[in-house]
């Protein structure tokens, strides 16, 4: 397996299968800058200011509008400043959407882009918030993970995981909130207090999101394990030995699960025993969540290709080649398969066979942030810096 090589100030990354930039960021605290080799070109970016103390008292909501900037383009809505780095995949509910960066939390009006709130941090956000009962759940890059009142943002209570990180999107499910850790541990805390009712520990950092279905949760980890945990208690129902680290996150439909693999390789595994129904080949790592929509299970690989295979039996429809690779997660809409690759484009594809609607450059790469697609609109997050919004 690939690792990322790091050290306090710089990161190294040669795009390698198994080396994720946002692990090394996160493990990264100290210093004032940091050298990123991307594609083998260097390039210098700034980190912020100072780090988040995990004993510091919580920094209110700053409400300010003044950073949106104006619709431009036959797709762009609108676009928003929100820090250097974009990774987080935007969460919207209620009109309102939430993403994370490594300037902390926003709260942005989906219709315009006004910011509505946004809570400070230290440290960067890859975890995308989840939204339930007017409170907003997230991990950061300290293993810090958060409950804000989506309201005004406002803290409703925070739990520190002692971890290097957290990149897992919380599951909130019948008052309980789970979600993987870097410290290995999966994690499952009371969704009103905090409170911790159990964590089970891996083999490995996760950084894999869970799926809740039918009282087990489901998640994989860079221990090369996929695994099934009974949700009330976690205990071990089953785990699954894959080639390589896991951490792509699972999509369960119709008993089947199905999760890509840093060994290339897209799954589908019985949810019930944990065995292996069918195993696609792509041309590089799949760090990509499956998207499965009437049949068909879509997902992006590190070769840049977007894949559509028969969930049945794996069998391939089409791949659409993109030119970059794809790191984030496609989501489906309407016949449309939209995804965003590393060389910063969004791209539409007909998902009958792959054939390219459209497409939107950004001004810089798209990482883990995943297309949302809510009323028409597409909201992404992109490392120039902008939270956007397209016409779908």
């Amino acid at each position: 397996m690939t690792r990322c090589v790091t050290d306090t100030t710089k990161i190294v990354y040669d795009e390698k299968p198994g080396c994720h930039p946002w692990k090394a960021l996160m493990r990264m605290t100290t210093g004032v800058a940091f050298l990123l080799v991307l594609l083998s070109s260097l390039v210098i970016w700034p980190l912020p200011s100072a780090f988040a103390s995990t004993n510091a008292v919580p920094l209110s909501p700053v409400q300010s509008s003044a950073r949106v900037a104006p619709a431009a383009g036959n797709r762009l809505l609108w676009r928003y400043l929100i820090g250097n780095f974009v990774d987080s995949t935007t969460e919207v509910a209620n009109g309102i959407a939430y993403v994370g960066s490594d300037q902390g939390l926003y709260a942005l009006k989906a219709s315009d882009g006004t910011l509505i709130w946004r809570y400070p941090l230290g440290n960067y956000i890859i975890s995308e918030p989840t939204v339930v009962k007017g409170v907003v759940y997230f991990g950061d890059g300290n293993g810090i993970f958060y409950a804000l009142k989506a309201s005004n943002g406002s803290l409703a209570w925070r739990y520190n995981t002692h971890g290097t990180g957290i990149a897992s999107s919380p599951a909130v499910v019948n008052g309980v909130v789970y979600f993987g850790s870097f410290d290995h541990f999966v994690y499952a805390l009371n969704a009103t207090t905090g409170s911790l009712l159990w964590r089970y520990k891996t083999g490995g950092e996760v950084g894999s999101s869970p799926a809740v279905i039918n009282e087990v949760v489901y998640i994989g980890g860079d221990d090369d394990y996929i695994y099934a945990l009974r949700a009330n208690n976690g205990t071990l129902l089953w785990r699954y030995k894959t080639g390589d680290q896991v951490w792509s996150s699972p999509v369960v439909v119709k008993g089947i699960l199905y999760i890509g693999d840093n060994d290339y390789s897209v799954y589908a595994l019985n949810v019930s025993t944990g065995t292996l129904l069918w195993r696609y080949q792509t041309g590089r790592a799949v760090e990509s969540a499956p998207a499965v929509v009437s049949g068909v299970v879509y997902v992006g690989s590190d070769d840049s290709y977007v894949y559509a295979l028969r969930a049945s039996n794996g069998m391939l429809l089409w791949r659409q080649a993109t030119g970059g690779a794809l790191y984030s997660s496609p989501a489906v809409s309407k016949g449309i398969v939209y995804v965003g690759n590393f060389n910063g484009t969004v791209y539409a594809l007909n998902a009958n066979n792959g054939t390219l609607q459209w497409h939107y450059q950004t001004g810089g790469s798209i990482y883990s942030s995943s297309p949302e697609i809510v009323k028409g609109i597409l909201y992404v997050g992109s490392w120039d810096s902008y939270e956007y919004a397209l016409s779908a």
